[in-house]
């Protein structure tokens, strides 16, 4: 090869490893730009109170803190009737209010929610539907949101690793704006501690994942989950994440 094909030839290959670097690029940067993320930190408290042998009830609240919609951004305040209809196994139902506060745009809520919560050794899960009312409108949003959880407890007091999913799947569409479809996904990797007989603190990273849906952009939260639940009585209760 003379150097004049030799030069020809080197300046092919590079303007043919610019363009593939180009065209990389070009389907790299869409999929970066179409996620948003936020920084956010999750603090919930609960409190079982036994009723019987077999009925609880639980109070619950949670707040929740966003980078993106510039401090609190949700606040959650309800109650949770249980029943234990065999070993490891309850049936529930409640209600939740559901605030909005800074620059979430959403609507206060109200919530009706029924459940089934199963622990097997090292698995626990929950099967929930709730019914969303919203201000904006008259139809009920319905949500099913399974949840499983494996616990791996590395002491004698109690102190387990964990690590949890649940997927949020909506049946119905309405006006004021819940759209038909799988919604969200929350996994959390996390450990929980014994502070107390009767008190349990999980601390944990949350992320949580939302498929942008009709042209929208896809998000992706990153959470501190501090969760801190009271068992008066001492009485057990499966650990699980709202």
């Amino acid at each position: 090869m003379t150097r004049a094909a030799a030069i020809l030839s080197c300046r092919r290959g590079a303007r043919a490893i610019r363009g593939g670097a180009g065209a990389l690029l070009l389907l790299v940067a869409p999929t970066a730009r179409a996620q948003q993320e936020d920084e956010q930190l999750w603090l919930q408290a609960n409190t079982n109170v036994p009723l019987s042998d077999e009925v609880r009830v639980t109070l619950e609240q949670i707040a929740r803190f966003s980078d993106r919609q510039e401090g609190l951004y949700q606040t959650e305040f309800g109650a949770l009737f249980s029943y234990r209809v065999a070993r490891g196994v309850e049936i529930g139902a409640g209600y939740r209010k559901v605030g909005t506060h800074n620059r979430n745009s959403a609507a206060n809520e109200d919530r009706l929610r029924q459940q089934m919560v199963a622990t097997f050794g090292r698995f626990s899960s929950r099967f929930r539907i709730d019914e969303r009312f919203n201000p904006r409108g008259g139809e009920i949003g319905f949500r099913i949101r399974p949840l499983l959880r494996y616990n791996h407890r590395i002491d004698r007091r109690g102190t387990a690793l964990f690590v949890s999913h649940e997927s949020f799947y909506l049946p119905n569409g309405t006006r004021w704006g819940q759209r038909r479809g799988y919604e969200r996904m929350r996994n959390i990797v996390g450990i929980m501690l014994r502070p107390g007989g009767d008190t349990s603190l999980d601390i944990g990273y949350l992320n949580q994942f939302r498929p942008g849906r009709d042209g929208g952009r896809d998000q992706m939260d990153h959470a501190l989950t501090l969760q801190l639940t009271i068992n008066l009585h001492r009485q057990e209760v499966a650990p699980l994440h709202d």
